[in-house]
């Protein structure tokens, strides 16, 4: 809290904490009533009700994508890249949108339709747990794949999908493509609505 009538600041690393600390706010401003026990109380339902949120987004989003047989584990890192953005892009519906682009392409050229299509909508998995483990999010990713038993197809495509590691399957490299596509849509991005704007400028002088 600063000197900004009206504002409160919430920071955390921790994505799902700051939704949970802004939804107990927002609780308890609603109600007036703000002492230790009621604070309690207040957390711990917002706790639930985020956790609800949470497996509801990854549910959603597999079922939006038309996969099935994801971990539950899986389905919950999933969930939480609900809270999480990327230069302004939302995470988890960057991840949806390559996911139906990455069916399209597999389609197009005979790949494995259901190995793509989850390795993409999974592969910024590991997004979720950034902030506790140390490490890159895609090495992260993969290997919780493999540590919940998904096959070393989906773990590489997830594992590949930034230049450290070479793409050596289709689907890991239709990832690749997907991704660069979804990063770089004209206002995917806070960074790349300006870019697209100073673009069309100069188009437009030309």
């Amino acid at each position: 809290v600063d000197d900004t009538p009206g504002m409160i600041i919430l920071s955390s690393f921790d994505p799902v904490r700051r939704q949970i600390a802004r939804m107990s706010l927002e609780l308890l401003m609603k109600d007036g009533r703000i002492h230790p026990g009621r604070i309690e109380e207040i957390v711990a339902k917002a706790e639930t009700e985020i956790n609800k949120e949470i497996n509801r987004a990854g549910e959603d989003a597999a079922r939006e994508v038309g996969v099935v047989g994801i971990p539950k584990e899986m389905l919950r890192l999933l969930g939480e890249l609900k809270f999480r953005t990327s230069y302004g892009q939302n995470v988890l519906m960057h991840s949806v949108e390559m996911a139906h682009m990455a069916g399209l392409i597999a389609e197009e050229i005979g790949a494995d339709v259901r190995v793509t299509k989850i390795a993409t909508l999974l592969h910024d998995v590991g997004k979720a747990v950034t902030h506790k483990i140390e490490g890159k999010h895609h090495h992260i990713g993969a290997e919780l794949a493999r540590k919940y038993g998904m096959s070393e197809d989906i773990a590489h495509a997830i594992e590949a999908h930034h230049d450290d590691i070479e793409a050596t399957t289709t689907a890991a490299l239709i990832v690749r493509i997907c991704d660069s596509i979804s990063t770089s849509r004209p206002g995917a991005r806070n960074i790349s609505a300006e870019n697209f704007a100073e673009r069309m400028r100069d188009l437009e002088n030309i």
